[in-house]
């Protein structure tokens, strides 16, 4: 239950952490009225960091549910 709650929180760092940087890849190149472009960048920004973490969390629960799997039979068979 602890891992989950990590991965959880890891995936609303990293979408929080996406947001800054598109809101502010867009800030660097928009002059003027740019409150739609941001908006837009942070979107964009939070979904992909959001998505490529969630990609890290599964592939890291994943082992780790492996390597209990494994750790129960050594366990069983010692």
């Amino acid at each position: 239950m602890r891992a989950r709650a990590i991965a959880f929180a890891g995936i609303l760092l990293a979408g929080i952490a996406g947001a800054a940087m598109g809101y502010l890849m867009i800030d660097v190149q928009c002059s003027g009225s740019c409150a739609v472009p941001n908006g837009i960048g942070m979107f964009v920004g939070s979904l992909i960091g959001a998505a490529g973490m969630s990609v890290v969390a599964i592939l890291a629960l994943r082992a780790i549910g492996e390597w209990r799997e494994l750790a129960d039979k050594e366990t069983r068979t010692s």
